[in-house]
């Protein structure tokens, strides 16, 4: 079998070809098959049936070839905007105004190729000086709309490769037991909402967001369950002509996993009792029916940390620290990773798992107190 060719022989001793035929209503890939007794056999078949498909195809509108790369991504939003969720929605929008459109937007797909989008990928990163987690947004949005043009046009674009930019793991920050410790004993004094906030992210992994979409329907105070429903998120605005660059939308959890119910401990269930409200549908941290700026959390936190001298500490930096103290303490990775909200156990092990050096030295010192130690020089 040549290198590139879908020909092959069969464990029967006959020699199968296969070729691209077209695309289904799902714009999955049709393929034709061809038998043969010999691999040259099967390849004439192969090209017969290729030309013939060329030759009964109907022809291809000239203006398929004219409309531009940021038309079809355009088309794309449009097809798929009512099951996209708006932040994402929103996001797609800013990547086609700000990145695509000015460098990649006046191509027509035929011009297209590897070198284009490599040119565009470095502009991302070295000149606009672009995050790589942001660049691959871009051009894993860039490939989906690539996809769709060779879907539409029955196209071979697939000759097209992109090279996302490396991720460098980061070390993310964790508050170390004595720091958790101080800023507990901060937050009980002169006791207020905005203390509280900090408790139930640090007390239960919660995002910044889904602590201010609480609602008081979320929090069931008898039994010590916290529901996660919504998430308060800030979009980029659609209009390009408002004042306004941002705005703030209460949404659907970040995933499917991310909406979930989980226990609180006795300590939080009792603070809920404290502030309980009659109004089911009152948000916990405002009292009424709007919801807080997660910002304002923010600039709260800093304040607190600042004030105790730790620093580079942020709301996630809370949900890091959750999840390494469930950890120390023996929690199941597995039920980890629910109350956390991820689609899988990785995710919670690779990003959110930071084990402090002592509770690493608790577990060699188990090794050898299980016998499992040099012998005596």
């Amino acid at each position: 079998m040549a290198k590139g060719e879908n020909i092959y022989k069969r464990k029967d001793g006959r020699w199968e070809g296969r070729y691209k035929k077209g695309y289904d209503k799902n714009k999955k890939i049709k393929y034709g098959y061809c038998y043969g007794h010999s691999y040259r056999e099967t390849k004439e078949k192969v090209t017969r049936a290729k030309i013939e498909l060329m030759l009964n195809s109907p022809p291809v509108s000239k203006d398929i070839y004219r409309k531009r790369f940021s038309e079809y991504c355009v088309q794309w939003i449009k097809i798929n905007e009512s099951r996209l969720k708006k932040s994402t929605l929103a996001k797609y929008h800013f990547m086609l105004e700000n990145h695509i459109k000015p460098q990649l937007g006046d191509y027509s797909f035929t011009d297209l190729n590897s070198d284009i989008i490599a040119d565009f990928s470095k502009d991302l990163l070295y000149q606009k000086k672009l995050s790589p987690k942001t660049v691959r947004d871009i051009l894993t949005f860039v490939h989906k709309i690539i996809s769709y043009i060779q879907a539409e046009t029955n196209s071979n674009l697939s000759s097209i490769t992109i090279s996302y930019p490396r991720l460098e793991r980061k070390e993310l920050r964790v508050l170390s037991a004595e720091e958790q410790q101080n800023l507990i004993q901060y937050l009980v004094q002169d006791f207020d909402i905005y203390k509280f906030s900090v408790l139930i992210a640090l007390f239960t992994g919660l995002r910044i967001g889904e602590v201010c979409a609480l609602q008081w329907k979320d929090i069931s105070v008898e039994s010590g369950l916290l529901t996660v429903r919504h998430t308060v998120q800030r979009i980029k605005n659609p209009d390009s002509d408002s004042a306004k660059k941002t705005l703030l939308q209460l949404g659907t959890p970040k995933t499917f996993s991310s909406a979930r119910t989980l226990p609180v401990t006795n300590g939080l269930q009792k603070l809920f009792k404290l502030f309980q409200h009659d109004d089911p549908e009152a948000f916990i941290l405002t009292g009424n029916h709007q919801f807080i700026d997660p910002r304002n959390l923010q600039r709260k936190l800093k304040k607190y940390t600042k004030d105790l001298g730790i620093q580079d500490v942020h709301f996630h930096t809370l949900r890091h620290t959750f999840a390494t103290r469930c950890i120390e303490f023996g929690c199941d990775i597995k039920i980890l990773s629910e109350m956390l909200g991820h689609s899988n156990i990785s995710t919670t092990l690779n990003r959110y798992v930071h084990p402090s050096m002592d509770f690493k030295r608790e577990n060699i010192l188990k090794l050898e107190q299980a016998g499992f130690f040099p012998p005596s020089i």
